[in-house]
């Protein structure tokens, strides 16, 4: 708790902890988009947040300036927030991935949920993959806890290699005794600029299965939809693309669904090429 700034102190039972990132591992901006929705539909409320300061590379993740009442230059600092919904007995954790310092900054994470005894924590990602948007997203979900697994027909993570702040803070779950499951959404490789909301509605709606959370609105379904006819509309003046996406769906209709074991090979050539850019 050495980095956690309380501002408030919510009356939560044994609360459910929900976890994104943007950056690294939140492909097309789904993991925090739905993240952030959730926080709106629960009406969770700020209590808490993780100093900046020890966390982030400035020059990486800069402050922004902006004026109050016309007059007053303001400095707003990123910060990792956390909110609670008493209501659904629920907190929720949205930030930036840090750049320095990721066993600490994890271990602060599991620390606050051990406060307010909480014993399952849930990280949503997002990933680039070979996967049409014209197509239901595909959803991997894994855990290490054999009760869980079983309950919700979770698999076990196989994955090796690069990892982002959500492997790390699944490692500081493990050390402290706290079951943990992740939450993977493809995302079409095509589009990865774009924020997905397909992908943030696959999300919810798996979290929704797995533990009771609110799935999507008609509000977000509509957004869903009009996202789909703009890609749509964007590819079609790109014949070349628009038959990669054909091929895509081809594939995609004649298989099965993709297995967990496919999805994490999604994602470990997802997080290998993040890697290898980031050497270059």
């Amino acid at each position: 708790m050495d980095f956690v700034q309380l501002e408030g102190d919510p009356r939560l039972r044994r609360p459910r902890v929900v976890a994104a990132f943007r950056g690294w591992n939140d492909a097309g901006g789904a993991a925090s988009l739905a993240a952030g929705y959730l926080r709106s539909v629960t009406d969770a409320e700020r209590f808490a947040v993780i100093d900046s300061e020890p966390f982030v590379d400035y020059q990486q993740t800069r402050p922004t300036v902006s004026m109050v009442d016309g007059d007053v230059r303001h400095v707003e600092w990123p910060v990792t927030e956390v909110f609670a919904s008493q209501d659904h007995d629920l907190m929720i954790v949205l930030g930036t991935e840090p750049n320095m310092r990721w066993r600490a900054f994890s271990d602060s994470i599991v620390d606050l949920a051990q406060r307010y005894g909480s014993r399952l924590v849930i990280t949503m990602g997002a990933l680039l993959a070979d996967t049409p948007h014209t197509r239901p997203v595909p959803v991997s979900a894994s855990a290490s806890d054999p009760e869980l697994m079983s309950r919700h027909g979770l698999v076990r993570s196989t994955y090796e290699g690069p990892t982002g702040i959500v492997g790390v803070l699944h490692d500081s779950c493990s050390r402290a005794g706290l079951v943990s499951a992740s939450l993977w959404a493809a995302t079409p490789h095509y589009i990865s600029a774009a924020p997905n909301p397909q992908a943030a509605l696959a999300l919810l709606e798996r979290l929704a299965d797995l533990v009771g959370t609110p799935a999507g609105s008609a509000e977000l379904e509509r957004a869903a939809s009009e996202y789909q006819l703009r890609v749509a509309s964007a590819i079609a003046d790109d014949p070349d693309v628009a038959g990669y996406v054909e091929q895509l769906e081809q594939a995609a209709d004649r298989d099965d669904p993709p297995t967990g074991e496919e999805l994490a090979a999604d994602f470990e050539r997802y997080l290998r090429e993040q890697s290898d850019e980031k050497d270059d």
